[in-house]
This record gives C-alpha cells, sequence and structure tokens, in this order.
C-alpha cells in the first residue's frame, strides 16, 4: 500500500509537514515568531491615552509627581508609560489605565474615547487583539491648579507681606 503523505497544498506553502504546529498568531509567521515586550504596549496605550480631548494627564498623584522630578534632570525623559498596566500574551492584551479628567467634560465620554484609541492603536501598531481596557478616572483637572501639579510649596506667599 501507498503512505498516506499531506496535501500538496501543505507541503507547496508551507514547506514542513502537517506535524509541525501552524502559526498561532498575527505575530508567529512561518519563519518565526516576533514578541512585543510590555513596555512596548505600555507605552503605545499611554501616548493613546494622552492623545484624547479631555485627559489632563496620566497617572495616580505619586506617578506625576515622581514623572515630573524625572523630566526636570538633564537627559531626564517622559515616561510614557506612567499610569498604565498591561498583560500581553502572544495574540491578545489587557490594558489598564489611570488618567485625570478635565474638569466640565463628560467623564464617560472621554473614558469610552480613550478605551478606543488605546485599542485601535495597539492593534494597529502590534496586530495583538485588545480584550479588555479598564479606566480608573483618579481626580478632575481645576483651572488654576497648575501650581499645585508643579510641586510648589503654597504655605509660603510669592513675596513676602511686609517690608
Amino acid at each position: 500500500m501507498a503512505e498516506k503523505s499531506a496535501p500538496a497544498h501543505q507541503t507547496a506553502t508551507t514547506g514542513m509537514s502537517s506535524d509541525v504546529a501552524k502559526p498561532t498568531g498575527p505575530l508567529d509567521t512561518e519563519l518565526g515568531t516576533t514578541t512585543i515586550a510590555d513596555t512596548v504596549v505600555s507605552k503605545i496605550a499611554g501616548i493613546a491615552a494622552r492623545d484624547v480631548t479631555g485627559v489632563y494627564d496620566i497617572g495616580g498623584g505619586a506617578a506625576r509627581a515622581f514623572s515630573a522630578i524625572r523630566e526636570r534632570i538633564p537627559g531626564g525623559s517622559t515616561n510614557y508609560s506612567q499610569g498604565v498596566r498591561v498583560e500581553v500574551g502572544t495574540v491578545e492584551c489587557a490594558v489598564d489605565v489611570e488618567f485625570i479628567a478635565e474638569y466640565g467634560v463628560a467623564i464617560a465620554d472621554v473614558a469610552q474615547s480613550v478605551r478606543d484609541n488605546i485599542a485601535s492603536s495597539i492593534q494597529r501598531m502590534t496586530g495583538l487583539t485588545v480584550v479588555e481596557v479598564n479606566i480608573a478616572v483618579t481626580d478632575v483637572h481645576l483651572p488654576g491648579d497648575e501650581n499645585e501639579d508643579e510641586g510648589e510649596d503654597r504655605t509660603q506667599p510669592a513675596e513676602p507681606r511686609v517690608q
């Protein structure tokens, strides 16, 4: 009896026998596998969140204070991953993001815009499917709060009251 062989279309396109596992996601090909680090996905998510109108800043108070100090150091840079946590698998990822909303915006609408922008940016740039984007709005930025955010000491007046 003749041996049963793999169909011609399998061996012609892959050059491999049918016993070898086929690619499982957009980052797995016949020629190799591409891995994307968590930090790459978190930076994409952080930049995408910042691009949405109504988002004042990303991250909680302590993370933003630390980032402000780091940016003032010569050679320091912006941490685009601040306030973003991700879990990255081979075909899917999940994102958690914290942000401060501008006063007066519809927070639910801003949150949905952030969710949509993060998911589409990650999908477009990495090919990963975003299964969830969890959002925590940690504060509302009020007009005139800029001095507080820069870490100035507001207990002392800027100029002496008496001479």
